[in-house]
């Protein structure tokens, strides 16, 4: 597959508005490792390869095990994620698919039993963010396996 357009070089005032989302949620009281876990859930919901690939760098880079990362697609049926990952991966499920123009109330009232509101808010947050950034690789076909980790940490600093 070709690359349509290099958004990283064309959109650059686009992106450092992205970027400043990644800037904000590092300042926030969620664990880097479970903004990833989301990260890498939501791009499997949406097919983006290149956020595939670099979400799982950084879990690897993060310390996370193979098997958590192999078993995230059916974390709902694997036993080796928390209540807080499971509170999270279904609240970032619910607000990606919006199945029925809706986020049911079991999901947020699970959510709401992990996180605090500002932890929602700011999940909700990191949902929005990597959602911006699947549909932007996928329209314009960016390709993947080049990402190093932390390879952006100096753009959303």
């Amino acid at each position: 597959m070709e690359q349509r357009i290099s958004f990283f070089n064309k959109g650059q005032n686009a992106m450092k508005v992205l970027f400043g989302f990644g800037s904000y949620l590092r300042r926030s009281d969620l664990d880097p490792q479970l903004l990833h876990l989301i990260e890498y859930r939501v791009s499997q919901i949406n097919g983006c390869a290149f956020c595939l690939d670099m979400h799982s760098k950084d879990l690897r880079a993060g310390g996370e095990t193979e098997q958590r990362i192999y078993m995230l697609d059916a974390w709902r049926e694997a036993p080796f994620y928390t209540l807080r990952e499971r509170a999270a991966l279904a609240w970032a499920e619910a607000v990606t698919k919006l199945t029925d123009k809706n986020v049911p109330d079991d999901v947020y009232q699970q959510a709401n039993s992990q996180f605090t509101e500002q932890e929602l808010v700011d999940l909700t947050f990191a949902v929005l963010g990597i959602n911006c950034f699947n549909r932007i690789n996928v329209a314009f076909r960016t390709p993947a396996g080049d990402y190093h980790p932390g390879q952006f940490a100096t753009q959303s600093a």
